[in-house]
C-alpha cells in the first residue's frame, strides 16, 4: 500500500509542477515585457523632465518686474513702502511673499534700517501698478492663501502663570 501511496503522490506533485510551469512561463515573459517598458519610460520621463527644466529656466519668470528705468528712477523710502502696503490692503507678511522676502526683511525696510535690493526695489514698483483685486489673486497663486479667510486667525490659548504662584499638579 506505501508504494502506491507513494507513486500517487509524486505523479500528483508531477503534474502540479507542469500546471503551474505553464501558467508561470507565460507570466514571467509578460513581466519581463512589462519590466521593460516601465524602463523605457521612466527614461523617457526623466529625459522630458531635464528638457522641461532647461526650457523653464529659458523663459522669463512671470510675476513682480519693472523696467530697469523705472526701478532707477523711483524712490523707494520706509514711508512709501508702509503707504503702498496700506493702500494694497496687506499685512507686511504678505508683502514678504509678494517681493519673496521675509516679514523681518519687510520690516527693517518700514523702519529705515535697510534700503531694499534691486530685485525687491523692482517687485516693489511693479506693485504700484497693481491695485487689490490684483495683489490679492497674486497672493493666492503664489502662496496658495485663501483670500475669504483673511483676517480669520485661529484662536490660541496660552496658560500664563502669575509670577510668584506655584502650580501643583497632582497625580491620578
Amino acid at each position: 500500500m506505501g508504494k502506491l501511496e507513494s507513486t500517487i503522490k509524486s505523479e500528483i506533485q508531477r503534474l502540479a509542477k507542469r500546471e503551474v510551469r505553464t501558467t508561470y512561463i507565460p507570466l514571467r515573459k509578460e513581466i519581463r515585457a512589462m519590466r521593460l517598458r516601465l524602463s523605457s519610460l521612466s527614461k523617457n520621463f526623466f529625459a522630458l523632465n531635464r528638457l522641461t527644466k532647461e526650457q523653464l529656466q529659458k523663459v522669463p519668470k512671470k510675476g513682480l518686474e519693472a523696467t530697469p528705468e523705472e526701478v532707477k528712477a523711483s524712490r523707494i523710502t520706509p514711508d512709501r513702502i508702509r503707504r503702498l502696503r496700506k493702500k494694497l490692503g496687506i499685512s507686511m507678511r504678505e508683502l514678504g511673499i509678494l517681493t519673496g522676502t521675509s516679514l523681518s526683511a519687510v520690516l527693517s525696510w518700514e523702519k529705515g534700517k535697510f534700503k531694499p535690493r534691486r530685485e525687491k526695489k523692482a517687485a516693489l514698483v511693479a506693485l504700484r501698478k497693481l491695485r487689490k483685486r490684483e495683489v490679492r489673486k497674486l497672493l493666492a497663486e503664489k502662496a496658495g492663501l485663501n483670500v475669504k479667510a483673511k483676517g480669520k486667525r485661529p484662536e490660541v490659548k496660552t496658560r500664563r502663570k502669575k509670577p510668584g504662584k506655584r502650580v501643583i499638579r497632582r497625580r491620578k
